[in-house]
């Protein structure tokens, strides 16, 4: 990954989820090493996974969908982000465009 590829949010590595108005509490220790671990055993870049990001995503997918669809998702968003390239930029975009797709975005 590049410098660009990288967020400007807090990632995984840094121990917190939260960004100034997502109302995200914090990753908490275990829920960041556990990022970390797998991100690295992923062959992921450390800190270039944009935590907030996908919980946010899945949150409102769970909330608004149903559950199950909150990880079935997240691994969608996974597979168009990676096939776009990879990029922070490429998981925004699949995040947005899912996001697009939900009732309370349709308003």
């Amino acid at each position: 990954m590049t410098a660009e590829d990288e967020t400007d949010g807090p990632t995984a590595a840094e121990g917190t989820a939260g960004t100034a108005g997502t109302g995200a509490p914090p990753l908490g220790d275990a829920l960041a090493e556990w990022v970390s671990r797998a991100g690295a055993a992923l062959g992921l870049a450390p800190g270039s996974v944009d935590a907030t990001l996908v919980l946010d995503l899945t949150r409102d997918v769970a909330h608004q969908v149903a559950r199950p669809a909150a990880p079935l998702t997240a691994f969608l968003v996974g597979l168009a982000a990676g096939r776009g390239g990879g990029s922070a930029a490429d998981v925004r975009a699949a995040v947005d465009t899912v996001l697009a797709l939900l009732p309370e975005h349709d308003a």
